[in-house]
């Protein structure tokens, strides 16, 4: 077995990335530039729970037939104890200047909460968004909302509400992605989260059974650790999907092409939504 502290290293990606306070004011300062510009074609704090994080921010695509945009959730880092959507109102740039609406929620966090009521507030928020729009959508997440796009996709949506189709995350882009919970066990980043060797298997995606007609495609920074390269390769491999490394870039910077129209993930992110529009 790996010795604990080479997984503390493998894991703890702000110790990886002394430079991560600088990137993340400019994430905060992006995002926060990226809501003032689009304040015209934003719903800004809509509520999809009574909680007061229970909240998102969507964010639409220019254009007389932007209601009837593909819409994609994204769903925010911070190892499900950080951050919230005023970190990344920015990844919405590139999909809205392809014509993809975007969705970014919060959620409460850890250890107020556990992790598998993050996902259920996730769930919530998918549902919302189906039964506000009437359509089926592509989930998208950094880090620990990686991981809950994974969730997202194979939700039995049914068993939440006979209403819901099925298939309503049948696209999944999960980026630098925590796919299995365990190797976190022994790590300081698992203090908060609450969970037991039982539980960290139940809510790992790499150990359910793949969506049927699902389509995924993972990403992870080609600079990241060994850890965070073997998870996406074999996440990947056992739902069918595919992957990729993005070369030299971090745990923090793999997010910058989501901010640039012109990028390929954009691209392929948009493509993969398309089927989705209302």
């Amino acid at each position: 077995m790996t010795p604990a502290m080479d997984l503390e290293a493998e894991y703890n990606n702000r110790a990886r990335v002394p430079e991560h306070p600088a990137i993340l004011e400019g994430w905060a300062r992006e995002a926060a530039a990226y809501r003032a510009a689009r304040r015209d074609a934003a719903e800004l704090d809509l509520a999809y729970g009574p909680g007061e994080r229970e909240r998102l921010d969507l964010f639409w695509p220019d254009g007389a037939a932007a209601r009837d945009a593909p819409i994609a959730l994204f769903l925010h880092g911070g190892y499900w104890q950080a951050l919230d959507r005023s970190w990344a109102s920015h990844c919405a740039r590139g999909l809205n200047a392809r014509g993809v609406a975007v969705a970014v929620p919060s959620h409460d966090l850890c250890p107020a909460v556990t992790v598998r009521r993050i996902v259920e507030q996730m769930r919530a928020a998918a549902a919302f968004l189906h039964r506000r729009h009437k359509r089926r959508l592509l989930a998208a997440g950094h880090s620990a909302g990686g991981h809950l796009a994974a969730l997202l996709m194979a939700t039995d949506w049914r068993a939440l509400d006979p209403a819901l189709p099925a298939d309503l995350v049948p696209v999944g882009l999960p980026i630098s992605g925590v796919f299995e919970l365990e190797p976190l066990l022994p790590t300081t980043i698992a203090r908060a989260l609450r969970l037991d060797a039982a539980e960290a298997r139940a809510l790992s995606p790499r150990w359910l059974p793949a969506p049927r007609g699902g389509a995924l495609h993972a990403v992870v920074g080609g600079a990241e650790s060994a850890e965070f390269l073997r998870q996406t390769r074999d996440f990947a491999a056992a739902w069918g999907g595919s992957w990729e490394a993005l070369p030299g870039a971090n745990h923090f910077t793999v997010l910058a092409p989501l901010s640039d129209p012109e990028s390929a993930l954009v691209a392929r992110a948009a493509a993969m939504a398309a089927p989705l529009a209302g």
